[in-house]
């Protein structure tokens, strides 16, 4: 019998997460039934998509959501054998015994000197977000500008990188003198920090004076209110995130962007990646061989233990990382 290290959501967050918030605790699993496999934990995922959705998504006491690279170490299931590799979404824990209905293989053909933990990152899910809200919500068009925010984050950074493929011109916001740094060695054609520079409405029209086709929307709040009006018309917002709300305790109000929206007829449209999972084997390959030709980077930032979950998790949501924040059990 198999024991599983858990961490639990031990009460809602109640404004940014604390400490308390969490609980370790020990679960003794049974034995894999007929169909059914044990997965060791390799590789855990921390993403802002965690703070939100844990409202509406959990209760107290359970176990944190979230996804994870997994070792298949016992199977009683021919479609995932011992030693494969998956991806799973069984939340933080180190032991899993599952059907197999919450999981899902690894690429075949993944090469060996790329880490696994890209999987949960440029080459999984926020790659994915990148890709599809690039391609399907904005349908970018080579010669056009992107402003993306939270630029050096799992998602940012690779949408930058995407559309700069694509024959883009790429703005980037981002939250430290580092990051903007980072954004420039990956091809950004402007990049700065949003925290210091005196004016955003300023620095983001210096960056692009005639103004941006598409927008790629991490943060929301007060620096969407400045970058709507900016707008081209018939511009495009994919809005795939708003991490400067998550932890508001009174929630944030105006100013409002119905006529900027109206004048310039854009369009702006809120997505999650599940929408297009039925293209996500061909999508990976495509963004698989972009890294191999070293036409896609990807910077992690490596949390070593699972007993740091917690804190890993509150470090990504203050903007500690560059790049994907991964856990290595």
């Amino acid at each position: 019998m198999v024991q599983a290290k858990t961490w639990i959501l031990k009460q809602h967050f109640e404004g940014f997460p604390k400490d308390t918030d969490f609980e370790l605790k020990l679960e003794q699993l049974s034995e894999p039934r007929d169909g059914e496999v044990l997965l060791e934990a390799v590789f855990l995922s921390v993403d802002p998509y965690m703070r939100p959705f844990s409202r509406v998504r959990m209760q107290a006491g359970d176990v944190m959501i979230g996804t994870q690279v997994a070792r298949v170490i016992q199977s009683n299931n021919p479609s995932f054998p011992v030693g494969c590799h998956v991806v799973g979404r069984c939340g933080w824990r180190t032991h899993t015994v599952t059907d197999g209905s919450n999981i899902t293989k690894i690429l075949v053909d993944w090469p060996q000197d790329v880490s696994l933990s890209h999987a949960l990152g440029a080459i999984g899910m926020p790659g994915l977000t990148a890709l599809y809200g690039l391609e399907e919500v904005c349908a970018i068009k080579p010669g056009e500008t992107l402003l993306v925010n939270a630029a050096a984050g799992a998602v940012g950074s690779v949408a930058g990188q995407i559309a700069k493929l694509k024959g883009c011109k790429v703005v980037g916001s981002a939250g430290s003198d580092d990051k903007v740094a980072y954004l420039k060695e990956l091809g950004f054609d402007q990049a700065f920090n949003y925290k210091t520079v005196p004016s955003l409405e300023e620095a983001l029209k210096n960056a692009s004076p005639e103004g941006y086709d598409c927008y790629f929307e991490n943060v929301g709040g007060p620096f969407s209110s400045v970058a709507i009006p900016l707008m081209k018309e018939f511009g495009r917002i994919a809005v795939c995130g708003g991490i400067s709300l998550y932890n508001d305790t009174t929630p944030q109000t105006g100013p409002y962007p119905h006529l900027q929206m109206i004048f310039k007829q854009l369009k702006m449209e809120g997505f999650l990646v599940g929408r297009w999972q039925h293209k996500n084997d061909e999508s990976l390959k495509r963004m698989l061989t972009w890294m191999q030709e070293g036409k896609l980077k990807c910077k992690e930032h490596v949390t070593a233990g699972f007993e740091n979950m917690p804190a890993a998790f509150m470090g990504m949501l203050r903007g500690e990382n560059i790049g994907k924040a991964i856990v290595k059990v």
